[in-house]
């Protein structure tokens, strides 16, 4: 590990809050702040009433599907479901006990809301098992709490790096105990049961661990009792369709995106600033050698595999994004660097206002979309849906309504079009409505001033009802579409039904 030297004592010169200010916070001190910032990443799910996460609407749609299926007939003939032991349920799981006593969107809302300040937690547990206090690296992987994966809505990513990183704090704590391993296989099955990519995540970081400490053979068997699930994927337990690159352009394109959108979230220029301050710190720590190897191995092999995974592995999508924003979490964490209180302070100031702008922007969208849900409020139970939205392509923030349908499925037991439901993949199928009637033929992305013609949109010849969502009107709407209501951002249409023969 590198040498922290202490920061000098600051004695009785100069102004007493001065003085204060460059003086070294001490351990509980130190402590407070990292718990402090930890439980106050989850301010965005409290103020907005709806989580404003991409996925999250599908998700919903999904667990509700999972949860009342037996008890629906429209969902028995719409949707159907088979359940079975993989590398991606941790919400799944979750969704079960808190559903038995919460309604099912106060249910989400929850899980949502226990993700940032676990993942918090986890970062000060991390750092706390490694130097017994919390420094500066630890406040500023804070800033990666908000990922665009967990903007994203990928829940289950979000639970396993939760348990990737208390379960890493854990085998650090546990060095040197023989029963070390009797706690660690378990542990890294409930890794992968939440995600495959956070049980990969986990491997890294406990191989770049070892390493740093015996650069031999030794340290690639070192993590073998993590190792197990390997065994659920090869016979069979694992997601099918193990890797696809998938890019639809040129590698070098698709990668160059991922890592310039690697802090993505609502001010386009702040993200950049963001990302290069805190690249330019991990150079400068690298150069001063201020980086523990212990996670700086880690943070190397994280941030490779990003170049060398590719975008799709076990359903999961983005699957190299992830180990961007993952590699820079735990890069920080490396940092061995003591600072003054004012350094620290500063360092939270990237954390906290970028979670300011995460709630406004969470505040806005959620009662966008409380308005969009008054539209589905009003179908019919078991309506066949048939809904596009539309995404600016100039836009830097995520569409957080891109799957608002989910929520027609949730409250109106209806049959949408933006399920998660690819065949021999995920675990819901759906019934009816074509080959298109799921995620992603709903989502339409939209350059200025281009037209949008909806004339031939395939999945309205299997619905009765046209829900319209997108900034920009139509410029062609679907054959039969009678206009019922049209507000500012949505219009929803009847369609009529075909006559025989056409």
């Amino acid at each position: 590990m590198s040498a922290e030297p202490p920061i000098e004592p600051s004695g009785l010169r100069g102004p007493r809050p001065a003085a204060w200010l460059k003086a070294e916070p001490g351990e509980r001190e130190s402590l407070v702040l990292g718990l402090l910032l930890a439980l106050v990443s989850i301010v965005p799910v409290l103020v907005a009433a709806y989580p404003q996460m991409v996925d999250y609407p599908a998700h919903l749609a999904r667990f509700h599907i999972m949860l009342e299926r037996d008890s629906s007939p429209f969902l028995q003939q719409y949707y159907g479901f088979k359940w079975r032991w993989m590398g991606n349920l941790g919400a799944d799981l979750l969704i079960r006990p808190l559903a038995h006593y919460f309604p099912l969107e106060t249910a989400g809302r929850i899980i949502v809301a226990l993700i940032p300040p676990l993942t918090g937690l986890g970062i000060v547990a991390v750092e706390w098992a490694l130097r017994r206090r919390i420094g500066v690296g630890a406040v500023l992987a804070m800033a990666f709490i908000w990922s665009p994966a967990l903007l994203l809505g990928f829940l289950n990513f979000g639970l396993s790096l939760v348990a990737a990183l208390f379960v890493f704090a854990l085998w650090v704590l546990l060095e040197g105990k023989r029963w070390r391993p009797a706690v660690m296989v378990p542990a890294g099955f409930v890794v992968w049961v939440c995600h495959v990519s956070g049980w990969g995540a986990l491997g890294l970081m406990v191989f770049g661990y070892e390493w740093s400490r015996d650069k031999s053979w030794r340290a690639c068997l070192a993590p073998w009792p993590l190792a197990f699930p390997l065994l659920a994927l090869v016979f069979g337990a694992g997601t099918k369709g193990l890797a696809s690159y998938g890019y639809g352009e040129s590698v070098a394109v698709y990668k160059w995106a991922i890592w310039r959108q690697a802090m993505r979230d609502v001010v386009q220029w702040l993200d950049y600033a963001s990302l290069a301050l805190v690249l330019g710190v991990l150079a400068l720590a690298a150069w001063l050698r201020r980086i523990d190897p212990r996670l700086g191995w880690g943070t190397v092999i994280l941030l490779l595999s990003s170049f060398a995974l590719p975008r799709h592995i076990f359903a999961g999508d983005l699957v190299d994004a992830r180990m961007v924003s993952t590699g820079l979490m735990v890069g920080c964490l490396a940092l061995s660097w003591r600072a003054p209180r004012w350094v620290m302070l500063a360092a939270s100031l990237l954390f906290l206002g970028r979670l300011g702008l995460t709630t406004e922007n969470w505040q806005r969208n959620s009662r966008e979309t409380a308005h969009l849900l008054e539209t589905i409020d009003r179908l019919p139970m078991g309506a066949k849906l048939a809904t596009v939205v539309i995404t600016e392509r100039r836009d830097w923030p995520y569409n957080p309504q891109e799957h608002i349908c989910g929520y027609a499925l949730v409250r109106r037991d209806a049959l949408v079009n933006c399920n998660f439901a690819l065949p021999m993949v995920h675990m819901m199928t759906i019934n009816e409505g074509g080959p298109y009637f799921r995620d992603p033929y709903h989502r339409l992305y939209h350059r200025a001033g281009a037209t949008i013609n909806l004339l031939s949109y395939d999945p309205a010849k299997y619905a009765d009802w046209f829900w319209y969502v997108g900034v920009n009107r139509p410029d062609k709407l679907p054959l039969r579409a009678k206009v019922i209501e049209a507000d500012r951002h949505t219009l929803l249409a009847r369609l009529a039904k075909r006559k025989s023969g056409s």
